[in-house]
């Protein structure tokens, strides 16, 4: 049986990912699971200290299922998706070229995020932001999806 996955909880996968976190999806149940370095590391070296709380006893245990299993297959990284490259083409496509060439001199360097957060909700275009952004990571999940046979529902 052939199962379509949801585009919007793809999507919203790709945004707990993070540096030290990864997504994966059972393409036949269609459930996300996120993993943390930690836990993966434990299970490649085969090391589980005594001392564990049991949540984390049982995240070992789930890294473990989803690794040996073909089922899981991880979503895109942190440097795969590249939210700054979304952030600059946001930048670029904004109203007028002062207002551009503002947002992109806030994400050059050092604390571009937190630069770039503060200019867009001075100038009140936060909710246009996190539209943008949402069809960004919509964008990248139907390619993933599609790039691995997995059917999808726009839900």
């Amino acid at each position: 049986m052939t199962i379509s996955v949801s585009l919007s909880s793809v999507a919203g996968g790709l945004e707990e990912v993070d540096y030290e976190s990864h997504v994966y999806l059972n393409r036949a149940t269609g459930e996300l699971v996120t993993i943390r370095d930690e836990e993966i590391q434990m299970v490649e070296q085969g090391r589980l200290p005594d001392d564990l709380p049991d949540w984390q006893q049982d995240m070992v245990q789930m890294t473990a299922e989803v690794l040996a299993s073909k089922e899981y297959l991880e979503l895109p990284t942190k440097f795969e998706i590249d939210e700054y490259t979304i952030m600059e083409r946001f930048c670029m496509s904004a109203d007028s070229d002062w207002l551009a060439d503002e947002l992109l001199g806030k994400i050059r360097g050092s604390g571009a995020f937190r630069r770039f957060k503060d200019t867009i909700i001075r100038h009140g275009i936060a909710d246009q932001w996190y539209a943008y952004r949402q069809r960004a990571f919509e964008e990248i999940a139907v390619g993933w999806l599609e790039e691995n046979g997995i059917a999808y529902v726009r839900a």
